[in-house]
């Protein structure tokens, strides 16, 4: 599902608003399948790490090194590693050396055979609170499935890395504040592993793939960092293993490009816990908001995408649309409206904000760089 595919996809919905102020008729993204995204939160995955660390300054040398490869965009889009079509098919589709990206070449940095990918401490043997981050929540199952004995974390993942049959299979688990929670316990596992997540929708072909790295009973994380919480600020080891890989040292691009959206995270950002499954703290977050494109001309329409899990939007606005607020439908959960930049917009950054009938308000930032004729 690629998101320049989704504006293709808009059409015109007729709104009933309560404000005099807000116009009668107000473009409306189609939610199916456009803005079905999500990705594993706690553990964290790759994507939602290297997203915490900031796309555009990764502290990781993992992160830096996918930032070189793949560059800031996918870490933007840290909920999108999917393939629209799957069915089912994974191992059919998904080849060997490439199960962290789902196949696709945008998020090739995600595969990187490394050891020092930033991971979580897990109890073997414990009870766990999975929480999987529901940007916009469907009906489906989850499979996880951990790594065999002997797992070389040096080396592409294979589908034959994985043991056999998932640990845990699940069909529509509650929707707790934004997250599916999953509760199961942990393999009777020890040291590095990695954790992958299916996320097969079944209102829809669609599926969604996530690689998260963690460490069981705290043990070595082998050549790599220590584990630590993906927002946490750099904190780098005070000596670094002469076995350290050294492709993982790579900087990022001299010039690092902006991305064209993103996902916001609203915050806190998750942080990984040891493995009693209490301490996420995005597990309290329940409204977000995206906005697509971040970077925009005046007269260009922009699309926001507005959460307010456990409760219902109650309006998107900001001072550089032409229609400056916008009351949603009753009774909707999410909602994407579509906006267009008003000719007297300011060049700068600018705030987009939702607000959901609980009180939760979240905000967004694009930014407008001048008239359609100045590009």
């Amino acid at each position: 599902m690629q998101t320049t595919g989704n504006a293709r996809r808009t059409a015109s919905i007729a709104a009933v608003v309560a404000a005099s102020t807000v116009l009668p008729l107000v473009p409306l993204v189609l939610a199916e399948p456009a803005f079905a995204h999500g990705t594993m939160q706690n553990p964290p995955s790759r994507a939602l790490v290297c997203r915490n660390e900031n796309p555009e300054s990764p502290k990781s040398d993992a992160c830096k090194q996918a930032v070189a490869l793949g560059g800031t965009q996918p870490l933007y889009d840290w909920n999108e590693v999917n393939i629209p079509d799957a069915a089912g098919r994974h191992r059919e589709i998904i080849p060997d050396g490439k199960l962290c990206s789902a196949g696709r070449d945008k998020y090739r940095g995600l595969d990187q055979a490394r050891a020092d990918w930033p991971a979580t401490p897990l109890t073997a043997g414990a009870q766990f609170t999975f929480t999987y981050r529901a940007t916009a929540p469907h009906r489906g199952s989850f499979e996880l499935y951990v790594t065999k004995d002997g797992y070389d974390p040096t080396k592409p993942l294979r589908w034959s890395d994985l043991e056999s049959a998932p640990f845990v299979t699940v069909t529509d688990p509650p929707l707790v504040d934004g997250a599916y929670t999953i509760s199961a316990r942990l393999p009777n596992k020890s040291g590095r592993h990695l954790i992958y997540a299916i996320w097969q929708r079944s209102d829809s072909p669609e599926a969604f793939y996530s690689c998260s790295d963690v460490i069981f009973n705290g043990g070595s994380a082998g050549s790599g960092a220590p584990a630590t919480a993906p927002s946490a600020p750099a904190t780098a080891p005070s000596s670094a293993p002469s076995t350290a890989p050294t492709s993982g040292t790579t900087p990022p691009p001299t010039t690092v490009p902006k991305p064209d959206h993103d996902h916001p995270l609203p915050s806190p950002t998750p942080t990984p816990t040891s493995g009693k499954g209490t301490g996420d703290a995005m597990s309290r977050i329940t409204t977000g908001i995206g906005v697509h494109p971040a970077q925009v001309t005046r007269g260009q329409p922009v699309t926001v995408s507005a959460v307010c899990s456990g409760s219902r939007v109650r309006s998107v606005a900001s001072t550089a649309f032409r229609r400056s607020v916008a009351t949603a439908p009753a009774r909707a959960t999410s909602w994407y409206p579509t906006f267009t930049v008003a000719d007297t917009a300011r060049t700068g950054r600018h705030v987009v904000q939702v607000r959901c009938a609980d009180g939760g308000v979240a905000k967004a930032v694009f930014t407008v760089t001048g008239s359609r004729s100045a590009r």
